[in-house]
């Protein structure tokens, strides 16, 4: 659903590389009902195209790549002698229930594991000085967990001690750990891995990349992205009605979005009936010529109506008013970037005169929880599964991506080193320009004149 060229350094082959526990000495029962099971020798490239290919040769290098993902011949453990375990932190997600229930019926139903645990309220599910003891997964629990929204693990922020975590798994015996979370839980994941490294310990730890953002690095998509864009298409569209039936009418719509503005560009590409879109990656300023304030002013003068998209991240410069405040898990707790649009609007319209009605729509936590549509129900359904192929084979330590059409294995490192973010210069924000025409009453000379639709 979105470019996925990369924007920052490609990694070399040798990062890519993914830790494997140990020798693979037992044969996968998924061998009795005819699987096909992945070519060890096939990799997946990481160059898309053939500037970015052309250093790498011309250096003589390997080429940077991915080894895919899916079911191995042979497994590093013994299915039917193990317990797994699941996890779901940080915020909500559309698709958190579908993945869990695919993981349980991948390990019981494909694997023979007899024992599946889930540890309740993230992370803390794991440190027994909490007092959240885990719940037995079984195929039944998990029937009907794709219906609904939310997690039925329950989730939390915020660090745990890792030597007390890592003592749980060995406690109860977990041998694969599979942590649905977005940056700060796969940080997490990746600190258990490491821990786990450190006592030698033979227990796997996989990823899967849980941010309604879809800013996670190395992976095109990330599950709950496609239900969020799909619902936030429908609050825009409630916006461009209720602006198109006042008078000056201004419909302005707050998406999540913390650094990355996927969201709010591809709503805006959906709807295409928004004038403004604006995202972290492109700061704007209220005032003056090609300020929002005085382009806004241009739109309603010629079509009196407009609808603005804003991410939450976006125009943060202009709300660093007070101390910085941070949440549980480190991250900067953003200003209310739409009700200060809201308020800045009124005044200023106010000032000069001019009449304007302002509906405003922040629909965050009620995208958050729903259940995940069509495309995400699927894309939830293979990660799982691709999530187990990779636990019983020992990988370690990587998030199950996805990359040039196909599932793949990334180590977590790279996934989480740095956001991946809406290039300002590329295509996809192209064709947001192209779509809103903001760039012309902002004062862009390169913009097309599609405001005025």
């Amino acid at each position: 659903m979105s470019d996925h060229r990369p924007t920052h350094r490609v990694p070399e082959r040798g990062e890519l590389e993914i830790e494997v526990l140990g020798p693979l000495r037992y044969g996968s029962p998924l061998r009795s009902r005819g699987e096909g099971f992945v070519d060890e020798a096939e990799r997946v490239l990481v160059p898309a195209t053939e500037t970015e290919l052309r250093p790498f040769l011309e250096r003589g290098a390997a080429v940077p790549s991915f080894e895919p993902a899916g079911p191995r011949d042979r497994l590093f453990f013994d299915p039917t002698a193990i317990t797994c375990g699941v996890v779901t932190c940080g915020g909500l997600c559309p698709g958190l229930n579908n993945v869990v229930r695919s993981i349980v019926r991948q390990l019981v139903y494909g694997y023979g594991v007899p024992r599946v645990l889930g540890f309740r309220y993230g992370y803390a599910g794991l440190a027994p000085r909490n007092g959240h003891a885990p719940i037995e997964l079984t195929p039944q629990i998990v029937d009907t967990l794709h219906e609904q929204g939310g997690t039925f693990l329950g989730s939390s922020r915020g660090p745990q001690d890792i030597g007390e975590m890592v003592e749980s798994l060995v406690r109860l015996g977990v041998r694969v750990l599979f942590v649905l979370g977005g940056d700060g839980g796969l940080r997490g994941a990746s600190a258990i891995a490491a821990e786990i490294r450190r006592r030698g310990l033979p227990i796997a730890v996989v990823g899967l990349p849980k941010t309604i953002d879809n800013d996670l690095r190395w992976t095109v998509r990330s599950f709950g992205f496609a239900t969020a864009v799909e619902a936030a298409r429908t609050v825009v569209q409630a916006a461009h009605v209720e602006a198109t039936a006042a008078w000056n009418g201004i419909g302005l719509v707050k998406l999540m979005g913390r650094h990355a503005g996927f969201i709010a560009a591809h709503a805006t590409l959906a709807s295409s009936d928004v004038n403004f879109c604006l995202i972290p990656e492109r700061p704007f300023t209220l005032d003056g010529e090609g300020g929002l304030l005085h382009a806004l002013e241009r739109r309603l003068a010629a079509k009196h109506h407009a609808v603005i998209v804003v991410a939450e991240g976006a125009g943060q410069n202009l709300l660093r008013e007070g101390p910085e405040e941070y949440d549980a898990s480190g991250n900067l707790k953003l200003k209310d970037v739409g009700v200060f649009l809201r308020d800045a609007i009124l005044r200023h319209f106010a000032a000069i005169g001019t009449p304007v009605t302002v509906r405003y729509f922040d629909p965050s936590y009620s995208i958050r929880s729903l259940p995940a549509n069509s495309l995400d129900a699927q894309f939830c359904l293979m990660l799982g599964q691709h999530a187990v192929h990779a636990g019983m084979a020992g990988r370690t330590d990587l998030v199950v991506g996805s990359w040039s059409g196909r599932f793949v294995h990334v180590p977590t490192r790279l996934v989480t080193e740095e956001r991946r973010q809406l290039d300002p210069e590329g295509e996809e924000w192209q064709r947001v320009l192209d779509t809103t025409g903001q760039d012309t009453l902002m004062g862009s000379p390169a913009a097309t004149t599609a405001s005025m639709a």
